[in-house]
């Protein structure tokens, strides 16, 4: 695979960004694109390795053939790759631009520290595969007569509503916003992945014959029983919604929110709507001439953030009650797995102040007005140091710690008592469905992404939708052509 002695003679390179200094002055996408050479150049360092972890359990959650696709690339034939690529992930543009890329830290050459640039390149094949019109519309060449409703347009509703249609059963895709996407056009910010490549998606899928109805409340504008009635059979893809609740004194103070409130106005704005959202409505929220505070270490946490820099923020600093991580894991107690070691973002990297180890007491205000956050520092139990608090100056702080299973919204009370809950080791409400089936309690109805799996990475749910759409579609037909 690749060029047998590539990783030898060819240096890790990965898109390059720009300064930070020009990109908080936008929200437009920020990486340098390589040109086809240098992918092909990084391609090469994909080693024969005998085993590669990149493409198991734990490195790919959807098993992308990344040996092959690069060795494809090395010999330039991106016609190939893309083809192989696409038969494991519906929406690699999605996958190459957001994913944490776990590959990477199952790669044999990451014992080195040098992983094959695998998102680098995926991102590339998607991207050349717009470029040369690949990717375009393939509808079925028959229809089943069979009828599938999808509740919910994330990365797991779009990716089993895509292998349902080109299966040739008649899909209607039901959104309660206004664009299809999910939390992955409102939530994560278009600095990191700008929404045209969602709608590129989505005008393939209408060729294919999935149909998209947004603003549509399923469980408000229409009941899930009339959709189990109407359609044979119905998939539940609404995603993880409600934020974990922090329980800090204080949070009641005007300038405390919840991220998603935040993040979604923020998305809204770029994308010319009204920033009033269905499920997450708010007054507006600026962060230009502020001190903020981010309570929490994650993702979402990093996306306030660079989003807080880009409105005008005057200091942003982000609280992480867990210990600093090291520099460097060890290699032989943790590769293949995912490593804890300390990692910056390109939002942290934008000039957040970053404290660790740091519990939030306390959310305190004047005259219902948020002024500062009580901290200390906390022991390896999570303890709170005596004799180590603090208070930080803030305008505005964003609570970003995760969330706690699906919305409690009318769909979730109309299946009360129908469908059964399990509560997770975080106490999450996610409906219940094993991943082999995906079916729930309630005949007809399935269940797929994050409000089966609790949150989780837009890889997972794309996963999670192609194989529920597989039972789904061996369900209907008695047998199935759909991979899982």
């Amino acid at each position: 695979m690749g060029k047998v002695t590539g990783f030898l003679e060819i240096d890790r390179q990965v898109h390059k960004y720009q300064p930070a200094s020009d990109r908080i002055r936008h929200f437009r996408e920020f990486t340098l694109p390589m040109s086809d050479k240098e992918v092909e150049k990084q391609a090469a360092r994909c080693m024969d390795c005998g085993i590669p972890f990149c493409h198991g359990p734990t490195g790919c959650p959807i098993h992308n053939q990344i040996p092959d696709w690069n060795d494809l690339v090395y010999n330039g034939d991106w016609d190939s790759a893309i083809r192989n690529l696409h038969s494991t992930n519906n929406f690699p543009e999605f996958t190459g631009r957001i994913c944490p890329a776990p590959c990477e830290e199952a790669c044999t050459l990451n014992l080195e520290d040098i992983p094959v640039a695998i998102k680098t390149v995926e991102q590339a094949i998607a991207d050349k595969a717009y470029e040369t019109g690949h990717i375009r519309p393939y509808p079925p060449e028959k229809k089943t007569g069979k009828r599938v409703a999808v509740i919910g347009s994330g990365p797991a509703g779009m990716a089993a509503a895509q292998q349902l249609g080109r299966a040739g059963h008649d899909v209607h895709v039901y959104e309660r916003e206004s664009r299809p996407g999910g939390l992955m056009r409102y939530g994560i910010p278009d600095f990191k992945i700008e929404k045209h490549y969602i709608d590129r998606r989505i005008e393939q899928m209408q060729g294919e014959g999935v149909t998209f109805h947004c603003g549509v409340n399923v469980g408000v504008d229409m009941k899930v029983a009339d959709l189990i009635e109407e359609f044979d059979a119905v998939l539940y893809c609404g995603g993880s919604e409600t934020p974990r609740p922090a329980g800090i004194p204080g949070s009641e103070f005007s300038g405390v929110y919840d991220a998603m409130p935040y993040l979604v106005q923020q998305n809204r704005r770029v994308g010319g709507e009204p920033i009033q959202s269905v499920a997450w409505p708010s007054h507006p929220i600026i962060a230009g001439g502020q001190h903020v505070v981010v309570v929490g270490g994650g993702d979402t946490a990093s996306d306030c953030i660079g989003t807080a820099f880009r409105q005008g923020a005057v200091r942003v600093t982000q609280l992480d009650i867990r210990p600093q991580p090291p520099e460097k894991e060890d290699k032989l107690s943790v590769w293949p797995y995912w490593a804890t070691k300390m990692r910056t973002s390109s939002s942290q990297a934008e000039g957040a102040e970053r404290e660790f180890q740091v519990a939030t007491l306390e959310f305190i205000g004047e005259e219902g007005q948020l002024t500062g956050v009580r901290c200390c520092e906390v022991d390896d139990k999570r303890k709170p140091i005596a004799g180590t608090e603090f208070v930080i100056r803030a305008d505005l702080a964003f609570i970003a710690i995760g969330f706690a299973g699906p919305a409690s919204d009318s769909l979730m009370k109309e299946l009360d008592g129908k469908i059964n809950v399990v509560t997770d080791s975080r106490r999450s409400n996610n409906v219940e469905a094993n991943d082999r089936d995906y079916r729930t309690s309630v005949d007809k109805l399935y269940a797929a992404g994050d409000v089966r799996r609790g949150q989780s990475l837009v890889v997972w749910a794309i996963r999670e939708g192609r194989q529920a759409a597989r039972s789904i579609d061996e369900a209907l037909m008695g047998s199935t052509v759909l991979p899982r």
